[in-house]
């Protein structure tokens, strides 16, 4: 790490936490960034024995698991079509996936991501639920 950077690091460490606040604000209208995204969850934690709002704990989730709830005899093929397609699991092991609902198909992606898997799975017939 270059002094330049160490020294930046030595001033952060000295801020208090409302000091920290108004440079992570002043950053972002300077930068037109949003710094909720990377930083916000340990921003959002660090206040919380204060009372952190109901409102606030909603608005860090930012990832998403889809779990395939249920898969009806007649839709099991196209659901294990969709399934191999979305996981790049071989054909056993989506068939033993698909065999052993509910089971968590993704893992710790977007809303974006969660509400297009869940379409997909759906049309194919599948119910599917996003956590």
């Amino acid at each position: 790490m270059t002094s330049k950077i160490e020294s930046i690091i030595e001033d952060l460490k000295s801020l208090t936490l409302l000091e920290a606040a108004e440079l992570v604000k002043q950053i972002e209208e300077t930068f037109d960034v949003d710094a909720s995204a990377s930083v916000g969850s340990g921003m959002l934690m660090m206040p919380s024995a204060g009372g952190v709002s109901g409102e606030q704990e909603v608005e860090e989730k930012t990832e998403f698991d889809v779990t395939l709830q249920e898969v009806p005899a007649d839709k099991k093929i196209a659901i294990l079509k969709v399934v191999r397609g979305l996981t790049a699991l071989g054909l056993k092991e989506a068939k033993e996936l698909v065999e052993s609902v509910p089971k968590t198909i993704k893992t710790g992606t977007s809303k974006q991501d969660a509400d297009e898997i869940k379409v997909t799975l759906e049309e194919a017939g599948a119910t599917v639920v996003i956590d």
